[in-house]
C-alpha cells in the first residue's frame, strides 16, 4: 500500500474556517445561528464538523450522525439529539412534554403531532446551560419525522445561544428556509499538498495534478485513488491506469479490496453494514451466532477499511462512506438473509421488537403471516409514536410478506393513509395503485375509495371527492360511512357547482337520507343542518344550524362546515366562539392543516373588526406553518379579503384573477372563487365602480353558496341600486328580508335595515339609524364604516351638509383607523363635496414593523406573556423578546401599555 492510514490534514478550507469562526463567535455572544453544509461523498463535510467542533470546545456540543438503518424508526435521530437533555423535560410545557414522551415511548397516549414534538425540542435545546451547537452528520439518513423537527427547530433560532449545522450529500426540502452552504473539492495547491501528506513514498507533481483533476479535488476520492495506485505509477516511473477508477469504478476498486480478505472478515463485515453502529453488543451477539469474533475484524482494520477504534467499547465505522452500501448492496440475497436472521435472533425481543421484526423480514424469502403480523404490531408502535413514515415502511413490508390478498391489501391502504398523514402524496398514491381491493370485499373497497378521495383533496382538487365517497358508502355501514358523508359533504361544499359525477344537492340528499347518529355529536348536527340548507331550504336549516353552533363538547365540528353556518346566520359570536375552540383544538393537538383553516377564518374575522394587524399577524402564522411542514407558500390567495380592505387594489385583482381562473375553473374550489367574487364585489365599491361590483356579485346572488351568499345580499343590494338595476335590487332584500329575521342577529337585522334605507327614497333617515344602533352592537366595524359612510351620502344628497359631515367624518376616520384606503378615499371625496378638507393622515408608525414584529405586537398589546407569545408563534421566549426590544425602539415606546394604546388607536 502507498498510503499511510493516519487521519490527513484539513487543508485549505480559509473561507469556511472564517465562516464557523463567526458561527461559534455569534453562540458565544447569545444568539443563534444554523447553517446546511451541501456536498458529495467524501468532499470533506465531516472534518468541517470536526473544525466546528474544534472551534466550539468551550461550549456545549451534541454530534449525531444519520444511519440508513435508523431511517424506518420515527424520531430515532431525535432522541440521540436530546438524550442529554431529557432530564429537563418536566420543565415543558404539558402538551410538548407529552407529545415528546409519547414520540420516544416514554409514554402511550396518542400519536403526537410534528408541530409539538418540534415545539418540545426547540424548548430544550433553548434551556441548555451554556451556548450549544448540535453536528448533524448524513443527514440524508435521518428518519423523516426526526429531520423535520430539526428543520423546524432551525428555521426558528434566533437569539437562543444554540447553533445547528447539518451535512448532508443533496440540498433536501425538508431543510428548505435554512442557509446552505456547498462544500466544493479542494483547489489543485491544496490537492498536491493532501496527495504529499498521504503518500509515504515519491509523488510526481504531474501524477498530482491528473489526479486532482479526475477527482475535482474530492479529499476521499484523492486517498483511496492513491491507495490504489503502486508506488512507480505515483512517482511517475509508469503510466496512470485507464480510465482511473471513479465513480462505479471506485466502488469497484473499495469491493476489490475487501474480496481480498478473509471470509470470515467479509461475513462480519456484512453484519456492521446493517447493525445500528452505536449498538456495539448487538453486533457482536449476531456475529457470534454466525461463529464469528472481533478478531475477525482485524484485517479489515489492516487494510483500512474500518476505522481505527476501540471496537469492543466504540463503534464499527466504515472508512470509506460507500463500503457500507457497497458490501451490503452486492452481497449475496442468502448471505444478507443470513445475516438479517443472525441480528433478529440476537435482537431482544422485549427491549426492540421493532428491530427484531424488521430483520426477521429481510431474513424471509416470499411470505409469511407471521413475520408480517411482527411488522405489523411495529407499525402500530411507530403511529402511536407519531412515526407514520416508519408506520408506513412496516406495513408496506407486512403487505408484501402477507399471503392472503385481502390482508395485504388493507396493510398497504393502511400504509398509504400514513404517508398520507406524513405529506408523502405520491408515495401513498403508489401504495394505492398497488393495492386491488377485490370486489368480494367493499370495507376494503371503501377504505381504497376515502384514501383516493383524500388524496384528491390533498391535491387541490376536491371536485373529486364526493364522487368517490358516496360511492364507497354505499358499501358500508355504521361510522365509517357516516364519517365519509361528512367528507363527502365537506368536499362538495368547497367544490360547488364543479363536482365530478354528482352534484352537491345530491351528497346532501345522502345525507339526509342516512341513519342519524344518537345521541348526535356537535359534528353530527352540523353535517345534517348543512344538508338541510342544501337539499331542502333556509328557513328549515336555521334552527338546526343554531343548535349545532350552539353545542358544546369536546369533540370538534368541520372548520368549513361551522364557519359557513355561522356566516349564513350572520353570527359573529358564534363563529368566533367555534374558530376559538377549533384554534385551541388544532394547537393542542397538533393538527397543523386543520390550524390553517381556522386561522383564515380567525383572520378574516379580525379583519370585520377592524384590526388589520391581528388579521396579518393569523396570515403570518400560517406562512410560517406552511414552512415548518414543507407546503409551498400560498402567498396571497388566502388573503384576498385582506387585499381588498387594506386598499391594495393591483394585488387584489392579480390575486382574483389567480383564483378564478386556476383554483376555481381548472381545481374546482368553487369556494374560495366565490370568496374572491365576494372580496372584488367590495372593491369594486370602495372605487364606486358600481356596475362592476354588481356583474361581480350577481352570480353570488343567483348561486347562494353557504355563508358567502347571505353575505353578498348587502353588496348586491347597493351595488343593484347605484348601478341602476331595481329589479334585482328588490329580488335581493327580497331574500334578505326573509333571512334576516330568522337569524335575528344584529348583524343580519342591521344590514336588513341598512339596504331598506338604500331602497328607499325620502324616508331612509329612520332605517339608516336603526342600521347603526344595530351594528354598533357587533363587532362588524366593517359594515359600521360602511353604513356611516352611505348615511353620510344620503344626507349630503339632501344638502343636510352639517349633518352629512358628522357622518362622513366618522366613516373617514373609522376606514383610516383600520387601513382601509380606498373607502377613506370615498369618504374623503364626499367630504369635500360638504365642503370639509380633510388633511391625509399620517401613515400609522407600525407600518414601520415586519410581519413577524407585528404579530408579536398584536399578541402583547393583546395582553399574552412572552411565554404565551412564544408557544403560539413556535419560537422561544427570548426571540419574543427579542423582537420586542426591537418594537419598541421602532415605535419609540417603553411599555406594553403604551403598544396597546397605539394599536387601539390605529384600529
Amino acid at each position: 500500500m502507498s498510503v499511510n492510514n493516519e487521519v490527513p490534514p484539513l487543508l485549505g478550507r480559509d473561507e469556511e474556517r472564517r465562516a464557523l469562526e463567526r458561527f461559534s463567535s455569534r453562540l458565544r455572544d447569545g444568539l443563534s445561528d444554523r447553517l446546511v453544509l451541501v456536498g458529495e461523498v467524501g468532499v470533506g463535510k465531516t472534518r468541517l464538523l470536526d473544525l466546528a467542533a474544534d472551534l466550539a470546545a468551550d461550549l456545549r456540543v451534541v454530534r449525531v450522525s444519520g444511519m440508513e438503518s435508523e431511517q424506518l424508526l420515527g424520531f430515532a435521530a431525535l432522541h440521540r439529539v436530546l438524550e442529554p437533555f431529557l432530564g429537563r423535560l418536566d420543565q415543558l410545557p404539558e402538551p410538548q412534554r407529552d407529545a415528546l414522551r409519547t414520540a420516544f415511548g416514554l409514554i402511550s397516549g396518542r400519536p403526537p403531532d410534528r408541530f409539538l414534538v418540534g415545539l418540545a425540542t426547540l424548548g430544550l435545546l433553548a434551556a441548555a446551560d451554556r451556548p450549544l451547537l448540535c453536528l448533524i452528520d448524513d443527514a440524508q439518513w435521518l428518519d423523516r419525522e426526526s429531520a423535520e423537527a430539526l428543520a423546524f427547530v432551525a428555521r426558528r433560532l434566533r437569539t437562543e445561544g444554540v447553533g445547528m449545522i447539518l451535512a448532508l450529500r443533496e440540498p433536501d426540502a425538508v431543510f428548505e428556509g435554512v442557509p446552505v452552504r456547498t462544500v466544493p473539492g479542494l483547489a489543485a495547491a491544496e490537492s498536491y499538498r493532501l496527495l504529499a501528506a498521504v503518500v509515504s513514498g515519491p509523488l510526481n507533481a504531474n501524477v498530482a495534478r491528473q489526479l486532482a483533476a479526475a477527482t475535482k479535488g474530492n479529499p476521499l476520492a484523492l486517498i483511496t485513488l492513491a491507495a490504489g495506485l503502486s508506488p512507480e505509477e505515483l512517482a511517475g516511473h509508469s503510466p496512470l491506469p485507464s480510465p482511473l477508477p471513479l465513480g462505479a469504478q471506485l466502488q469497484t476498486h473499495l469491493l476489490q479490496r475487501i474480496r481480498s480478505l478473509p471470509l470470515d472478515t467479509q461475513a462480519l463485515l456484512l453484519i456492521a453494514s446493517i447493525s445500528p453502529p452505536q449498538d456495539q453488543a448487538l453486533l457482536w451477539r449476531a456475529a457470534a451466532l454466525l461463529g464469528l469474533s472481533p478478531v475477525d475484524a482485524d484485517p479489515a482494520v489492516e487494510e483500512g477499511i474500518l476505522q481505527l477504534s476501540d471496537l469492543l467499547g466504540g463503534s464499527v465505522a466504515f472508512h470509506h462512506p460507500l463500503t457500507r452500501s457497497a458490501v451490503y448492496g452486492t452481497a449475496h440475497p442468502a448471505d444478507r438473509r443470513r445475516a438479517h436472521r443472525a441480528l433478529a435472533s440476537a435482537s431482544d425481543p422485549d427491549q426492540d421488537p421493532d428491530t427484531r421484526a424488521w430483520h426477521l423480514a429481510a431474513a424471509t424469502a416470499g411470505v409469511d403471516e407471521s413475520v408480517a403480523g411482527d411488522l405489523e404490531a411495529s407499525a402500530g408502535r411507530a403511529r402511536a409514536r407519531g412515526g407514520y413514515t416508519a408506520q408506513a415502511t412496516f406495513l408496506a413490508r407486512a403487505a408484501e410478506l402477507s399471503p392472503e390478498p385481502a390482508t395485504r391489501d388493507g396493510r398497504l391502504l393502511a400504509a398509504g393513509q400514513a404517508l398520507l398523514i406524513a405529506g408523502d402524496r405520491e408515495a401513498a398514491q403508489r401504495l394505492l395503485g398497488r393495492a386491488t381491493a377485490a370486489p368480494g370485499s367493499p370495507l376494503l373497497r371503501a377504505r381504497a375509495q376515502r384514501l383516493r378521495a383524500a388524496i384528491a383533496a390533498h391535491l387541490g382538487r376536491p371536485s373529486q371527492a364526493p364522487a368517490l365517497l358516496l360511492d364507497a358508502a354505499a358499501g358500508v355501514a355504521g361510522e365509517l360511512a357516516r364519517l365519509m358523508l361528512r367528507e363527502a359533504l365537506e368536499a362538495a361544499v368547497v367544490a360547488r357547482q364543479h363536482t365530478v359525477g354528482t352534484t352537491l344537492e345530491a351528497v346532501a340528499r345522502a345525507v339526509l337520507a342516512a341513519p342519524a347518529q344518537e345521541p348526535a355529536s356537535e359534528a353530527d348536527l352540523l353535517v345534517r343542518a348543512t344538508a338541510t340548507r342544501v337539499a331542502v331550504g333556509y328557513l328549515p336549516a336555521v334552527p338546526e344550524m343554531r343548535a349545532a353552533l350552539g353545542f358544546a363538547e369536546e369533540s370538534m365540528p368541520s372548520a368549513v362546515l361551522g364557519g359557513f353556518a355561522a356566516e349564513d346566520l350572520w353570527d359573529e359570536q358564534a363563529r368566533l366562539s367555534l374558530l376559538a375552540r377549533l384554534a385551541a383544538f388544532d394547537r393542542e393537538n397538533g393538527a397543523l392543516g386543520a390550524l390553517k383553516v381556522t386561522l383564515t377564518s380567525l383572520a378574516d374575522n379580525e379583519l370585520w373588526a377592524g384590526r388589520p394587524h391581528a388579521a396579518e399577524a393569523h396570515h403570518a402564522e400560517i406562512a410560517d406553518l406552511d414552512a415548518m411542514t414543507g407546503e409551498p407558500p400560498r402567498g396571497l390567495v388566502w388573503q384576498i379579503e385582506l387585499l381588498v380592505w387594506q386598499g391594495r387594489e393591483a394585488e387584489a385583482r392579480e390575486t382574483a384573477a389567480t383564483i378564478t381562473e386556476v383554483l376555481g375553473k381548472q381545481h374546482g374550489v368553487a369556494a374560495l372563487a366565490n370568496l374572491a367574487a365576494l372580496s372584488m364585489t367590495v372593491l369594486e365599491l370602495s372605487l364606486g365602480n358600481y356596475r362592476q361590483a354588481f356583474d361581480w356579485a350577481r352570480p353570488l346572488f343567483d348561486d347562494d353558496p353557504l355563508g358567502h351568499g347571505n353575505r353578498a345580499l348587502g353588496d348586491m343590494i347597493e351595488a343593484a341600486v347605484r348601478a341602476g338595476e331595481p329589479d334585482a335590487a328588490q329580488d335581493a332584500i327580497d331574500r334578505l328580508a326573509v333571512r334576516a329575521p330568522a337569524s335575528g342577529t344584529p348583524w343580519a337585522m342591521g344590514l336588513l335595515a341598512r339596504s331598506r334605507a338604500l331602497l328607499s327614497a325620502d324616508d331612509a333617515e329612520p332605517s339608516y339609524r336603526e342600521a347603526l344602533d344595530l351594528l354598533g352592537r357587533t363587532q362588524m366595524v366593517t359594515e359600521l364604516a360602511r353604513t356611516h359612510l352611505l348615511y353620510g351620502e344620503w344626507l349630503r344628497r339632501r344638502r343636510r351638509r352639517a349633518e352629512a359631515r358628522a357622518q362622513l367624518r366618522t366613516a373617514y376616520e373609522m376606514f383610516t383607523a383600520m387601513g382601509a384606503a380606498l373607502f377613506a378615499n370615498r369618504a374623503r371625496i364626499e367630504l369635500a363635496a360638504t365642503g370639509e378638507h380633510v388633511s391625509p393622515r399620517l401613515t400609522p408608525s407600525t407600518k414601520a414593523l415586519t410581519p413577524q414584529e407585528a404579530q408579536i405586537a398584536a399578541l402583547a398589546a393583546g395582553g399574552a406573556t412572552n411565554a404565551e407569545i412564544a408557544t403560539r408563534l413556535c419560537v422561544t421566549a427570548s426571540t419574543v423578546e427579542y423582537h420586542l426590544t426591537k418594537i419598541f425602539r421602532k415605535l419609540q415606546l417603553t411599555s406594553r401599555r403604551q403598544l396597546h394604546e397605539l394599536l387601539a388607536e390605529d384600529a
